[in-house]
C-alpha cells in the first residue's frame, strides 16, 4: 500500500497542480474580463449622464455584466432587469434609457466571436439613434481594437479578389461604426491622430468593380468625407501628407456613380482648404492630371447625367481657376460638353448650376 501510495503520490500531484493550473487561469482569465468591462462602465459614466440616466452605475453595470438583480434592485425607475443578451431595460428618466442599455449591451457582445456579427450589423442599423454613440465606441475598453482587427481581416481577400458579399457586409458594418467617430466632435481628431483612415486605403486602391467591393469604397469614402466636411486644415493636412489623393483621383475617375459623387466632395473639401490647393497647383504634372480627370468625369456624364456629381465637379473647376496657370490650361482644354447644350437640360432645371456654370464662365473669360 505504502508502495501503490508513493507511486501514486507524484502522478496526483502533478494532477493537482495541473487542475489548480487551469483554475487560475480561468480565474485570471475572469478577471481580466470583468477589469474590461468595468473599464468600459467607468469610462462611459459621462455618457450615460448625459444621455438622462439619472442611475448610471447599476443599469450599466446590469447591462455590462447581465446581473438581473443589479437591475431590478436598482429601484426606482426600472420596471425590468436584463435577462440574458440582448436584454434591454426600461428606465423612467428617460424614454432613451432602454435603447441606450441594449446599445451598451450591443457593444459587450463584440467580445464574442459567435455574436460579434450580429452585433456589428445592429450597431450599424441603430447608429442614427443615438447621437453619442461614437464616444461610447471610443471610449469603451477594447471596441476600436475589435474594429481594427474586423478591417485589417479582410486585406488578402482584397489581391487577388476573393472577397465575398457576406464578409463586405460585415467589414462596412465596421466601417459605418468609424464614421460615427470621425463624425462626433469629440473624437474626430483622435482618430485622425491614431492614423486609423490610413487603414482605409487598402479598400481605397482596388479595382474590382464587383458590388462588395464597391461598397467597401463607398463607406471607406463616407468615413473620410465625416472627417473632412468640417473644414479642418489639420485633417486637410493629414490627407495630402498621407498620399490620399491619387486614390481619391483614380476613384472619381473609375468609379461608380456614388464613389465619384463622395470622392468629388471630398476632392473639392480638399482644395478649398488653402493647404490642399497649393499642393496640387504648385506642381504642373499634378496639376495636368487633376484637370484631365475631371474632363474624363464630365464626358462620362453625357450618357448618364447626375445633377450632384455635376455641381461638384464644377465647384472644383471654379475652384482651381484662383490659379492663373490652371486658368489658362482650362481655357484651352476644358471640356467642350460643358460648354455646348450637352448638359442643357440640367442647366434649365437647376438654378444652383446655372450660377455656378454663370460663375465659371466669368472666371475663365
Amino acid at each position: 500500500m505504502s508502495q501503490g501510495n508513493a507511486a501514486a503520490g507524484p502522478l496526483a500531484t502533478s494532477g493537482h497542480s495541473a487542475q489548480n493550473y487551469h483554475y487560475a487561469q480561468q480565474q485570471q482569465s475572469s478577471m481580466a474580463q470583468s477589469k474590461a468591462l468595468e473599464a468600459a462602465n467607468y469610462q462611459n459614466q459621462a455618457l450615460y449622464a448625459r444621455l438622462g440616466n439619472q442611475q448610471a452605475n447599476a443599469p450599466a453595470a446590469a447591462a455590462l455584466y447581465g446581473n438581473p438583480a443589479a437591475s431590478a434592485g436598482s429601484g426606482q425607475g426600472m420596471s425590468s432587469g436584463a435577462t440574458g443578451h440582448g436584454a434591454a431595460t426600461n428606465s423612467a428618466p428617460g424614454a432613451g434609457a432602454g435603447e441606450n442599455e441594449t446599445l451598451y449591451q450591443l457593444m459587450v457582445e463584440l467580445f464574442s466571436a459567435t455574436n460579434r456579427e450580429q452585433a456589428l450589423a445592429e450597431l450599424s442599423r441603430r447608429r442614427d439613434q443615438n447621437p453619442d454613440l461614437g464616444v461610447a465606441l471610443w471610449n469603451a475598453y477594447g471596441v476600436m481594437t475589435i474594429l481594427y482587427q474586423e478591417i485589417i481581416a479582410i486585406y488578402p481577400l482584397l489581391n487577388p479578389p476573393a472577397l465575398t458579399m457576406p464578409v463586405s457586409n460585415r467589414a462596412c458594418n465596421s466601417l459605418a461604426l468609424l464614421q460615427l467617430v470621425a463624425t462626433h466632435e469629440q473624437t474626430r481628431m483622435q482618430l485622425l491622430k491614431a492614423n486609423v483612415p490610413q487603414l482605409l486605403y487598402p479598400f481605397l486602391s482596388t479595382t474590382s468593380k464587383a458590388k462588395q467591393y464597391d461598397n467597401l469604397r463607398l463607406t471607406s469614402l463616407g468615413v473620410i468625407g465625416a472627417l473632412v466636411k468640417y473644414d479642418s486644415h489639420e485633417v486637410i493636412s493629414f490627407f495630402v501628407a498621407t498620399e490620399f489623393l491619387p486614390l481619391c483621383l483614380k476613384i472619381m475617375d473609375i468609379g461608380s456613380e456614388l464613389c465619384k459623387v463622395v470622392a468629388t466632395f471630398i476632392f473639392q473639401k480638399i482644395i478649398l482648404d488653402d493647404g490642399g490647393f497649393n499642393y496640387v497647383t504648385s506642381h504642373p504634372k499634378r496639376l495636368h492630371t487633376v484637370l484631365v480627370i475631371l474632363n474624363n468625369v464630365i464626358n462620362q456624364m453625357v450618357v448618364a447625367p447626375s445633377n450632384r456629381l455635376l455641381k461638384s465637379v464644377t465647384k472644383c473647376l471654379i475652384r482651381l481657376a484662383d490659379n492663373p496657370k490652371a486658368c489658362e490650361e482650362m481655357r484651352e482644354g476644358i471640356s467642350e460638353n460643358l460648354r455646348d447644350s450637352t448638359f442643357a437640360q440640367v442647366l434649365a432645371e437647376d438654378v444652383s448650376y446655372r450660377r455656378l456654370v454663370y460663375q465659371l464662365i466669368i472666371k475663365l473669360a
